[in-house]
């Protein structure tokens, strides 16, 4: 399988369903953030536990929930087909969905931290000078949360593009569909004679995932230079 079709339809599909995900994921990502970070109400707890409960869940206990939710004959996933016509259950876009999910505790991680370093007088001054609330944010703390996006982004992409238990209890492994790099890896090791092509995923899972810390280490630095003059 080294280099065939077969091996680049794997890693465009995995590259398409970490983009999409990412893509996706990222405004509610600043968005919760936002809240942690910045409002303090009943329950505030309780909505950080169930950010961050794809971190300490199983994945497969993660993908089983997604399928009774957005499968077909599930709450959400039946009015969903039966209204729009929308699957996620055994799709590429499903595989987004999982992945997005298992990704988002680290973006909103990520990007709080950012709000958390943000001198909020810088935000009171502007708001004097007659700056909006979403002028504020826009213009102020948007630019200075940058660098903790672009982490939490960066982030959020290695971790989706290395996914593997709740795509595969989601959307299975089905090859030029949802079989990703790790669930190609999954399925190869159970065939004699293919570990030159398991080496091979490998090779790609590790080159992508540090090229994209790599780029995040130096657009971060960039970012963070920029402001700081």
């Amino acid at each position: 399988m080294q280099f065939d079709p077969a091996f680049w339809t794997i890693v465009s599909l995995s590259l398409k369903v970490a983009s999409v995900a990412i893509m996706v994921a990222l405004p509610f990502a600043i968005i919760t953030a936002w809240i942690l970070a910045r409002r303090q109400f009943w329950g505030h707890g309780l909505l950080n536990g169930i950010v961050h409960l794809p971190l300490v869940l199983p994945p497969v206990v993660t993908g089983y929930l997604l399928l009774i939710t957005f499968g077909r004959n599930g709450p959400v996933g039946g009015f969903l087909f039966d209204t729009f016509g929308i699957t996620f259950a055994f799709t590429w876009t499903g595989a987004a969905l999982a992945a997005g999910i298992m990704a988002f505790p680290l973006m909103v991680r990520a990007i709080r931290l950012g709000f958390d370093a943000v001198d909020t007088g810088l935000e009171a001054a502007a708001a004097t000078l007659g700056a909006s609330p979403a002028r504020v944010f826009l213009t102020v703390t948007l630019p200075l949360i940058a660098p903790g996006i672009l982490a939490g982004a960066v982030l959020g992409f290695a971790k989706a593009l290395g996914e593997f238990g709740a795509t595969i209890t989601f959307v299975a492994a089905i090859p030029g569909q949802t079989q990703t790099i790790p669930s190609a890896i999954y399925g190869l090791l159970q065939v004699p004679g293919q570990e030159g092509a398991v080496v091979t995923l490998v090779v790609v899972s590790i080159i992508l995932a540090m090229g994209a810390l790599i780029v995040s280490e130096w657009l971060s630095s960039r970012m963070a230079k920029r402001l700081a003059a």
